[in-house]
């Protein structure tokens, strides 16, 4: 009897000195898009919502919410207007530094929660296939046309804006920037031969580049992007060379990253980081980096922030230089 007084009393103790366990959503959790449906975050947000249910990392259902009026403010001043709130995660992008600028709302990437950065998406020089093979003959061209260069991109003053500038400051050439909804439209009107080029993520031209409808000039990274599966009959996304290679030192990379609304508690944010790690880890998530051309990263924490500030100032200079900044 003892002994059964004694184990009793050993389990009692235990249970209350256990720790509670740790936060979790009590309600269904919405993944905000600061972009329209079928777009690469929209596409992102889709797959995180599969991963999520296909190996039951989360007790709550998600929903995908798409929010991109006024280019993305939309999200970003609902995100903003939701402090507190721990079930709705957006899924943000460069617009995060570069919408505030451009359009001057009253919105700071610091407002938010970081959770993590899950990969970095990339920028490929595309022509037509009819069009130049190189870049060095792609640039020739374009100086030598008898008007600017035609170059097709999505949204005003985003990142397929910032690299045209740059590209012309690089180059002597001029182009012709012309505003798209979506890249998808931006390949559409480059197969129609509507446009010289563009400078789309990798996905977005995947189709048309299959299709031999258009030709992968170069990649604006500083290093070429590890897929080594052929995408069209002859080449795989490692067969594009960096623009570094063809003569065109010019690197830019876009990321794609988690944040809660502000004010989260530290047990909010260590549950999306957890969570976020998971979905990195399913056979979802590397299909889709594959597919997509997109580079597997994960940063949280310190690393995440340092890299947050570095990469803000980076836009806000390019954003500055380029002449995109309100006043």
């Amino acid at each position: 009897m003892k002994t059964l007084i004694k184990a009793t009393s050993v389990l009692a103790l235990m249970a209350t000195s256990a720790p509670a366990l740790a936060w979790e959503p009590a309600k269904p959790v919405e993944i905000v898009v600061a972009a329209g449906a079928g777009g690469a975050s929209d596409q992102m947000a889709r797959m995180m919502q599969a991963a999520i249910q296909k190996n039951n990392l989360m007790k709550q259902p998600v929903i995908v919410s798409l929010k991109g009026g006024a280019s993305g403010a939309e999200a970003l001043m609902y995100m903003k207007a939701s402090d507190g709130d721990p079930n709705k995660l957006l899924i943000a992008y460069s617009l995060i530094y570069m919408l505030p600028l451009s359009a001057k709302i009253p919105f700071n990437w610091r407002d938010l929660s970081p959770v993590s950065v899950i990969a970095m998406d990339q920028f490929v020089l595309w022509d037509n296939a009819a069009g130049p093979k190189t870049v060095k003959d792609f640039i020739a061209a374009a100086k030598a046309s008898g008007s600017p260069y035609k170059m097709g991109g999505t949204g005003s003053k985003r990142e397929d804006h910032v690299l045209t500038v740059f590209m012309e400051k690089k180059t002597g050439a001029k182009f012709s920037y012309l505003p798209y909804k979506s890249g998808g439209e931006a390949a559409t009107q480059l197969v129609g031969n509507h446009i010289e080029s563009n400078v789309n993520n990798p996905s977005e031209n995947l189709e048309v580049w299959r299709a031999g409808q258009v030709r992968a000039l170069c990649l604006f990274d500083k290093e070429r992007i590890a897929y080594k599966t052929k995408v069209t009959e002859t080449q795989s996304w490692n067969d594009i060379p960096t623009c570094k290679e063809e003569g065109l030192d010019m690197q830019y990379l876009m990321l794609r990253a988690l944040f809660l609304p502000g004010k989260a508690t530290p047990d909010q944010v260590a549950f999306y980081v957890d969570l976020s790690k998971k979905i990195t880890e399913t056979p979802e998530y590397k299909d889709y980096m594959e597919k997509q051309a997109l580079k597997p990263v994960f940063m949280t924490g310190k690393d995440m922030l340092k890299f947050l500030e570095e990469d803000d100032a980076l836009n806000k200079s390019l954003m500055t230089e380029a002449g995109f900044v309100a006043n």
